[in-house]
């Protein structure tokens, strides 16, 4: 029953555009939670190399933590569970949504609600951290781009609070 059901993204693909930043949705793609205390087996049964150092991230894998990365691939990328083995691989797909803020005052907008010191946030550093009480995971991908994963439930909220740090004060 649940094919035929038609997920509905929770913001529009363009929520803002202007005042040098770009507010948008990102397309789909497939997540997945990667926790193991052995990464060289989850690196071995995917074919991939994880980042090791918490807070960074290459070729679509975030590190969060010792022993934790957020692997974005995608949409339909499907991974081997690796059963047997001493890892847990959980999709994660459907619980959150992509908002990216890119422009010149990207890092600006984000800091409104963010306690992070976004000026100086590397490009390729990844993190868990808040936008004011909702949790996200914030990834630099450019000098001027940030990708914010959030859970689908928060997005319409966390989207509305970003267009509004974005609007000058009247």
């Amino acid at each position: 029953m649940s094919e035929a059901l038609a997920r509905t993204d929770p913001v529009s693909g363009l929520a803002f555009a202007g005042q040098g930043v770009t507010l948008s949705l990102a397309g789909p793609m497939a997540r997945f939670s990667l926790r193991t205390r052995q990464p060289e087996a989850l690196e071995q049964l995917l074919g991939i190399e994880l980042p090791r150092k918490i807070g960074t991230s290459h070729d679509g894998a975030a590190c969060l933590g010792p022993d934790e990365w957020l692997l974005r691939a995608p949409a339909g990328t499907t991974l081997a569970m690796g059963t047997g083995l001493p890892l847990a691989i959980t999709e994660v797909s459907e619980r959150s949504v992509c908002l990216i803020a890119e422009g010149a005052r990207a890092a600006e907008v984000l800091a409104a609600g963010c306690p992070l010191d976004l000026d100086r946030f590397a490009v390729g550093r990844a993190t868990r951290t808040v936008f004011e009480t909702v949790e996200i995971v914030l990834l630099r991908t450019g000098d001027m781009r940030f990708e914010v994963e959030v859970w689908r439930s928060f997005a319409p909220w966390l989207s509305m609070a970003l267009e509004s740090a974005a609007r000058p004060l009247r």
